[in-house]
C-alpha cells in the first residue's frame, strides 16, 4: 500500500491538556483522558502501540471497522500499526489517514503561531508534464527574502550545485515524493541548490531552511475590498485555520463592516484545515445576519461518547457582517475546517452560496487528540463527524455534491493571489454578478486537470488552465497537514 497520504486536520485543541481535538474552528470539545490516563512511562515502541490500540478503542468514531484482534509484533513502527487497525475505514473512504501520529511540541508550535522550519514555499505539480511550481511563498520565509514567487517553476534540485537533478526525471523515477526528498528534511539548517525560471529568465539560488511563522492571514493579498462594476466585494483568503488567525480575522471582518461590504469571495483554495475553534469565530464573523438559535456546526461522536456531542449556534461578536451572497474558491486541497465552514452556511444561502474552482477534498470527521507527553506523542484520533443545522455531513466525495451552486474554474497561477483578473476570483465575481457558469461535476478531484497546455513550452501561462496537485511528503510534520504543498 502506498503511504503518500494527503492528511489534512479539523481539530479541536488544548494545548494545556492530555486529550485535545482538532478540525476546523474554535470550540472546546475537549475529552477528559478517561480510561487512558498518561503517565511518564518507558517510550518503548510495544508501550506506544498498546497505548495506539487503547486510544482507539476509545475514541475511534467507526469502532465496528477495527480489527478485533491484532498483534502488534506484526508492525515495525506505531504509524504502520495505526494504519492497519484503519485500513477498513480507508477502504469505505472514511478515513484516508486522518487518524495518525505526530509530534505534541510540533503541532503545539504551529497551531499557536504558524511556526515551523522550511524555506516556505507551497509547491504543486503536475505528474504528466512532470513540472513543480511555486503556488504561493510566505512571507517572513527564506523563500520571500529570496524574492521566489508565485508562478516560478522549479527546474532542479540539489545539494550543491554540481549535484543538481532535474525535477523532470526525479518525478520520472520517484514521482513527487522524489521532489519532497530531495528538498531535504524540514530542519533548520538544511541547505538546497534551487534551479528557478519566470518570465525573467532562470537562475540558480541556495536557500536554507530556518524557522519562520508562517502568517494565516498575508499581508500583500490576504484580503481587500474589490471595485467591480460599480459593487464593493470583500475578498478574502485564509491559508490556514490556527490561534493566530483570530486577531487577524476580526481586524479584517471590521474593517469590511466599517466600508458596508455584503457580498464577500472566501478564498480557501489551499486551505487543509485546522482548529474547530477558528472556523467556529470564522463563521460568527460571517453570521451577523444570523438568529441566536440558528446552528452553525454540531460535532457528534460515537454513541457511548455523546455526552461530548456539541452544538455550536452563531455568536456574532462586533466585527460581524451580514453576507447577502457569498463565493467560496476551493480546490482537492480545500480539506476539514475550511468544508465545516462551507458546510455550516450551506441550509442559510441556498444558490447563493456558490462553490467555485475544482470540488473539496471531502473531509467531514474531524480528530481528537491523545497525548503522551513523556514521548513527545500525539495521537490524533477520528472522533467526530460534522454535520450543519440541516443536520448533513454527507460530503465525504467533496462538497461539490452539496451546494446548490458551483462553477468550475482554473487556479492560475500566472497572477497573484487576490487579483480579480486570476480566473477563480474572475469567477467567483461572475457569479456573486449573477452569471452563468459550468457547474463542478460532484465526486470528481480538484487536482490538476490535463490540458494542450501540457505540451507547451516551460512558461508559467502554459499553467492558466488546470490545477496543481500539492506536494506533499509521505510523512507530513504538522505544519505539512495544515498547509498543502508547504516545504
Amino acid at each position: 500500500m502506498s503511504r503518500h497520504r494527503r492528511i489534512y486536520s479539523l481539530t479541536v485543541a488544548s494545548a494545556l491538556l492530555t486529550l485535545s481535538a482538532c478540525g476546523g474552528g474554535g470550540g472546546g470539545n475537549t475529552p477528559s483522558t478517561g480510561a487512558n490516563p498518561i503517565t511518564p512511562q518507558a517510550c518503548s515502541l510495544r508501550d506506544r502501540q498498546e497505548w495506539a490500540i487503547d486510544s482507539l478503542r476509545e475514541w475511534y468514531l467507526f469502532p465496528d471497522t477495527l480489527p478485533a484482534n491484532i498483534d502488534p509484533a506484526n508492525y515495525a513502527t506505531v504509524d504502520e500499526l495505526i494504519d492497519a487497525m484503519t485500513a477498513t475505514a480507508r477502504s469505505q473512504n472514511r478515513d484516508r489517514f486522518f487518524t495518525y501520529l505526530t509530534s505534541i511540541q510540533e503541532e503545539n508550535a504551529f497551531l499557536s503561531s504558524g511556526e515551523s522550519a522550511g524555506f516556505g514555499v507551497r509547491l504543486g505539480f503536475d505528474s504528466a508534464a512532470r513540472r513543480v511550481f511555486f503556488m504561493e511563498v510566505f512571507e517572513n520565509s527564506p523563500a520571500f527574502t529570496a524574492e521566489l514567487a508565485r508562478g516560478d517553476e522549479l527546474l532542479a534540485v540539489g545539494e550543491v550545485g554540481a549535484s543538481l537533478r532535474l525535477v523532470s526525471d526525479i518525478m520520472a523515477s520517484e514521482g513527487s515524493r522524489g521532489v519532497s526528498n530531495a528538498l531535504g528534511p524540514s530542519t533548520s539548517g538544511t541547505r538546497r541548490v534551487l534551479r528557478v525560471t519566470n518570465a525573467a529568465g532562470t537562475r540558480e539560488i541556495t536557500l536554507e531552511k530556518r524557522v519562520y511563522s508562517l502568517e494565516p492571514v498575508s499581508p500583500v493579498y490576504g484580503s481587500r475590498i474589490l471595485e467591480i462594476e460599480g459593487r464593493r466585494v470583500g475578498y478574502f483568503n485564509l491559508r490556514t485555520f490556527i490561534d493566530s488567525a483570530d486577531d487577524q480575522m476580526r481586524s479584517v471582518f471590521n474593517d469590511f463592516r466599517a466600508q458596508g461590504v455584503n457580498e464577500f469571495i472566501l478564498d480557501f483554495r489551499y486551505n487543509g484545515g485546522g482548529l474547530v475553534r477558528t472556523a467556529e469565530l470564522l463563521g460568527d464573523l460571517l453570521g451577523g445576519n444570523r438568529q441566536s438559535g440558528h446552528i452553525f456546526a454540531q460535532l457528534i461522536h460515537r454513541p457511548e461518547k455523546a455526552s461530548r456531542d456539541s452544538i455550536k449556534y452563531f455568536d456574532p461578536p462586533s466585527q460581524a457582517v451580514s453576507p447577502l451572497k457569498l463565493a467560496f474558491i476551493t480546490t482537492g486541497a480545500s480539506a476539514s475546517a475550511s468544508e465545516l465552514v462551507i458546510n455550516g452556511f450551506i441550509p442559510y444561502f441556498s444558490a447563493d452560496l456558490g462553490l467555485i474552482g475544482a470540488n473539496t477534498f471531502g473531509k467531514p470527521v474531524g480528530q481528537v487528540a491523545i497525548d503522551r507527553s513523556a514521548c513527545d506523542d500525539r495521537l490524533r484520533v477520528v472522533a467526530f463527524t460534522t454535520k450543519n443545522a440541516s443536520n448533513s455531513d454527507a460530503y465525504f466525495d467533496g462538497l461539490a455534491g452539496a451546494v446548490n451552486a458551483s462553477c468550475r474554474a482554473s487556479d492560475d497561477i500566472s497572477k497573484p493571489l487576490g487579483d480579480p483578473n486570476e480566473a477563480s476570483i474572475r469567477q467567483a465575481l461572475d457569479f456573486l454578478a449573477g452569471r452563468s457558469c459550468e457547474p463542478i461535476v460532484a465526486n470528481t478531484s480538484g487536482k490538476f486537470q490535463a490540458s494542450a497546455a501540457t505540451a507547451a513550452p516551460k512558461t508559467v501561462t502554459a499553467y492558466s488552465t488546470g490545477w496543481l496537485e500539492p506536494v506533499v511528503p509521505d510523512q507530513p510534520h504538522p505544519a505539512q497537514r495544515e498547509t498543502p504543498g508547504l516545504h
